[in-house]
């Protein structure tokens, strides 16, 4: 148990630090020679070091050193150590680390910038810290606002970019964000996967045919909800299952060739584990 736990950290810490290194590419490689910006505070610190004689590895540490202070507060000891060093370690190697500089296409700089990127943030999250304290200011504003956190991470990219097109021009600004878009992408497969999950509701007078088509066609566990119906009153069955968003074609196909008139609500999962999550055969 005790040989697994460090197993686990260690492997963490090497995740943490190669998605340092991807960020440093997309950085150096991409983004830095064309002159673009990431969003977030990553992109604070790009605008600023365009704008000031401080280079970049130094705004990285200093534009995120509050946040870290905060996450050591309201998330936790480790996850501001681990957040802490791979920011250092990023600024370092921006720093003292060259790197070839891969295409002066201001597409394919902006596309791929934003794909390397945002593969080191998400490698980072998913190692248990993060390269930028985006996320970390997004949280404790909304918590003292009525604004979500994906509300306040889009209105404070609207300012940087809207700054960035008057300072830098309105040709990089808009290139910056399509980095950006490309960074959220990236971020959001290497959290979610391709196999993102999604929690379907059927509500329907043909349950039994529907339950057990799901179970032999997609191999998926079914659970039946008793509910009841707030205009009829009566009470009814909902059936529930968890798939991937590959299988929501099928799904639909399943449930309209059993019952064209079946009410069916499909909600994104954040996660989903054990039960019967991935398919299996039925003997």
């Amino acid at each position: 148990m005790f040989n697994n736990q460090i197993v686990s950290a260690l492997l963490n810490w090497l995740f943490l630090l190669f998605g340092v290194l991807v960020a440093a590419i997309g950085l150096e490689c991409f983004l830095l020679p064309n002159g673009f910006i990431d969003g977030g505070i990553t992109g604070i610190s790009m605008l600023l070091a365009d704008l000031t004689p401080v280079p970049l590895s130094i705004w990285l540490v200093l534009v995120n050193v509050p946040f870290v202070m905060i996450a050591n507060r309201l998330i936790g000891r480790m996850f501001a150590i681990q957040s802490g060093v791979a920011i250092l370690v990023l600024a370092l190697t921006v720093a003292l680390v060259p790197l070839p500089h891969v295409t002066s296409d201001k597409f394919l700089g902006a596309a791929f910038g934003g794909f390397f990127v945002g593969a080191g943030v998400g490698l980072a999250i998913r190692s248990g810290g993060v390269l930028d304290g985006t996320e970390i200011l997004a949280v404790v504003l909304s918590s003292r606002t009525f604004a979500t956190v994906g509300e306040v991470i889009l209105g404070l990219n609207i300012i940087i970019f809207s700054v960035a097109a008057v300072f830098l021009g309105v040709e990089p600004a808009l290139y910056s964000m399509l980095t950006y878009l490309a960074a959220s992408k990236t971020i959001d497969y290497l959290l979610h996967g391709i196999e993102a999950y999604n929690g379907v509701m059927i509500m329907t007078e043909h349950r039994d045919a529907i339950r057990k088509s799901l179970l032999e066609e997609l191999g998926r566990g079914v659970t039946n909800f008793k509910t009841l119906g707030g205009y009829s009153g009566t009470e009814q069955e909902v059936l529930f299952c968890v798939i991937t968003r590959l299988e929501i074609t099928k799904l639909e196909l399943i449930v309209k060739r059993n019952d064209p008139n079946a009410f069916t609500v499909i909600l994104p999962v954040l996660d989903a584990k054990g039960g019967v999550i991935k398919r299996r055969t039925i003997l």
